[in-house]
């Protein structure tokens, strides 16, 4: 089907400029709109159609887009970062960009991003709450030790610390000042409080983890070496849409674990890795290839969270443990670092969820 109109669109929270091409009259025309949805919707619709349109992924959310297509008008999420922008221009303005996006649209140079649907996205806020609060109970419990090593109290015991020992620690310190009493129990207080917050959300997380449109996925990644059930939700929600990776390697592309390249003539150079996708998956998969540089074995635990999986499921889980491991003798024999060891196992790692999710 030919598309008759082309749409750009530059979305932000109080305003949309918007920028429609004409295929056959090469026509631009313009509209402004304030935030809401309805009038955007209301004037694609009444476009030439078939229609076309587009806008940058951001803060605004996916709701114009959902609503778009509830009315019948074709409309993709487009990756900012993949955008392509002349080098040399210095001017912005929502105009110019609403206008550069439907030109990239019609000549197809655009690469749209996956729209989760309402019910997977519900599920992936809630699992980035308890991400963020994660990143909170470790800031606040490093202000703990920090104010406590200003006034000399460490943690002298081979255990390690946050432990239930560690805590009746810091319970027994006291200082002689009240206003520095008084600022470390409130750190403390603090730290109580975000552990409590977690453990509801992670109470409410296992209940969303055992969902019948969820937990098969999140079975099959469970039987991975250092993935549990927390970790494999999470991955599995960030990544959304497995079948829309052809190939393994597109899913590391994807995830940022792929080195970055600079080719030019005869000479090729691999830099760092690009840190593209999702920063929590990659993370996740980062964290989980630490535990993949000893010998393969399944152990108690493993075995059963492997229970009851079909054994094509228990052999890539088991072939997964064996390549790890080469990768991280032969990459330590070759005396690479070991942060780049580890970055390499969890490439093959993400390879190795890919198979499983689609197993």
């Amino acid at each position: 089907m030919t598309t008759m109109t082309w749409v750009g669109l530059d979305v932000h929270a109080r305003s949309v400029e918007a920028a429609a091409l004409d295929s056959l009259s090469g026509e631009l025309r313009r509209a402004r709109f304030d935030g809401r949805v309805e009038p955007v919707v209301e004037w694609l619709a009444g476009l030439p159609a078939p229609v076309r349109a587009c806008y940058e992924a951001g803060p605004t959310g996916y709701g114009l887009c959902r609503a778009a297509r509830a009315a019948g008008v074709e409309m993709a999420v487009i990756a900012p970062s993949k955008t392509p922008r002349a080098a040399g221009d210095r001017i912005k303005s929502d105009r110019k960009d609403a206008e550069l996006l439907v030109r990239l649209l019609s000549a197809g140079a655009l690469a749209p991003v996956a729209v989760p649907p309402p019910a997977l996205e519900a599920a992936r806020d809630l699992a980035r709450a308890r991400e963020q609060l994660r990143v909170d109970l470790m800031a606040a419990r490093h202000r703990v030790s920090k104010l406590l090593l200003r006034h000399g109290r460490v943690w002298e015991r081979s255990s390690g610390t946050w432990t239930q020992a560690h805590r009746r620690w810091l319970a027994r310190q006291r200082f002689e000042q009240p206003a520095t009493e008084l600022a470390f129990t409130d750190a403390l207080a603090a730290i109580d409080g975000l552990l409590a917050r977690k453990a509801v959300l992670e109470e409410h997380l296992a209940r969303v983890a055992h969902q019948a449109d969820l937990w098969p996925v999140v079975a099959r990644l469970r039987c991975l070496r250092g993935i549990d059930t927390f970790s494999a939700l999470v991955l599995h929600l960030e990544v959304g849409e497995w079948n829309r990776f052809a190939r393994a390697p597109q899913l590391a592309a994807w995830l940022g674990l792929a080195p970055a390249l600079r080719q030019s003539g005869e000479s090729a150079v691999s830099g760092p890795i690009t840190k593209t996708g999702s920063r929590r998956a990659r993370r996740i998969l980062v964290e989980a290839a630490k535990h993949c540089d000893r010998p393969p074995r399944i152990g108690v635990t493993l075995a059963n969270r492997q229970q009851g999986q079909p054994d094509h499921v228990l052999q890539t889980a088991w072939r997964a443990q064996q390549r790890l491991f080469c990768v991280h003798q032969r990459l330590r024999h070759r005396g690479k670092p070991a942060n780049v060891v580890t970055v390499a196992m969890a490439r093959e790692l993400a390879c190795f969820a890919w198979a499983l999710a689609r197993a």
